[in-house]
């Protein structure tokens, strides 16, 4: 076959796998199989599924790496390991992002159009699936990682947001990040803004169910940020470079941060050259990622169409020109993000 042969096999293996994925995350397999090994009979009766789809499903499951098979007593298994990475409500847990990519995988006409006739793809053409893909993905995140290191990466913040200052998020999608915060920190008042009208609706019903008082979002342009209201901490997980006008939310965040306070820019972990990013393992996905949603995304509405990947370098030249004197980069819990301190 050759081994690009070989790769190419993989690549589409991967493909299928992923659509795979999604089906047995959706209906329940993978966290049916954490009761130990089973045979098709009886996974399909512990998930409550038709037995003839769930034997299918193993089968590319056990011969694509993923379940262990023992032919012998007929019985499917799924490694602790390997459920590590595909059960539970951690972060580790990656099997949402086998819904995302296959639901960017539902608008592939329209972007072999945008390669012929430019322009790009709605943002309102991504809804409510993509609210709820990045809900999902990220909302581990957020309950695992924000409060202790995240926000605890950050030297003194802990300590004033207890002591009680304002916080905003960019693009707070659901707003789950804000609502976290806002329970953990009473003395701090807390405002998100996105132009998505279901993630908001989201974000005041889930701030309602936790009885937040100091919480509120707000349907926004973040562009169009004046600096009317100042706040001692903004935020921005994975929302700047799809924007419109990177720039000019940059500067809306600069004008709009208070003497003394802290801008977290959390985005992927990239150069902003191609050469800068051969052997990054995340690159491939990343770069696909961009064209499939975020590159069109700011395209569509004229925007710059920077992607996923516009990289540190750019990102630094970006944050100073907006005004920002101190700008300090650090890693996260997560290898495919690191986090820009930023302050005056």
């Amino acid at each position: 076959m050759g081994s690009f042969g070989a790769k190419m096999v993989g690549i589409y293996t991967g493909a299928v796998l992923t659509e795979l994925i999604e089906i047995g995350y959706t209906v329940g397999l993978f966290e049916a199989s954490r009761a130990g090994p089973a045979t098709s009979e009886e996974l399909a009766e512990r998930a409550g599924l038709k037995e003839r789809y769930v034997r299918e499903w193993l089968g590319a499951m056990a011969t694509g790496g993923i379940y262990a098979y023992d032919a012998a007593s007929g019985r499917y298994e799924l490694p602790a390991e390997h459920a590590a990475f595909l059960t539970g409500a951690t972060a580790q847990n990656t099997a949402p992002m086998s819904r995302m990519i296959n639901h960017f995988g539902t608008h592939l006409p329209k972007l072999a159009a945008c390669f012929r006739a430019g322009g790009g793809i709605p943002y309102s053409a991504y809804r409510p699936v993509f609210t709820q893909c990045m809900d999902d993905v990220w909302r581990r995140i957020y309950d695992q990682m924000l409060i202790p290191q995240f926000v605890g990466s950050v030297q003194g913040l802990p300590e004033r947001l207890r002591a009680g200052i304002r916080v905003l998020d960019i693009g707070c999608g659901t707003g789950h990040a804000m609502n976290l915060i806002a329970r953990e920190f009473p003395r701090s008042n807390v405002a998100g803004y996105d132009i998505g009208e279901d993630a908001i609706a989201a974000a005041r019903k889930e701030a309602t169910e936790m009885k937040l008082a100091n919480a509120r979002f707000e349907v926004a342009d973040v562009a169009e940020l004046r600096g009317d209201e100042r706040f001692d901490l903004i935020t921005a997980f994975d929302a700047i470079h799809d924007q419109k006008s990177p720039d000019a939310v940059l500067r809306g965040i600069k004008r709009s941060l208070a003497t003394g306070g802290t801008f977290l820019m959390v985005d992927f972990k990239f150069a902003s050259s191609v050469e800068g990013n051969m052997g990054n393992p995340f690159a491939p996905m990343y770069y696909g990622i961009s064209l499939m949603h975020c590159m069109p995304v700011s395209l569509a509405v004229g925007g710059k169409g920077l992607g996923t990947v516009w990289g540190e370098q750019l990102a630094r030249k970006m944050l100073a020109e907006a005004g920002f004197g101190s700008v300090r980069v650090q890693d996260t819990p997560r290898p495919q993000n690191y986090m820009f301190v930023c302050g005056h």
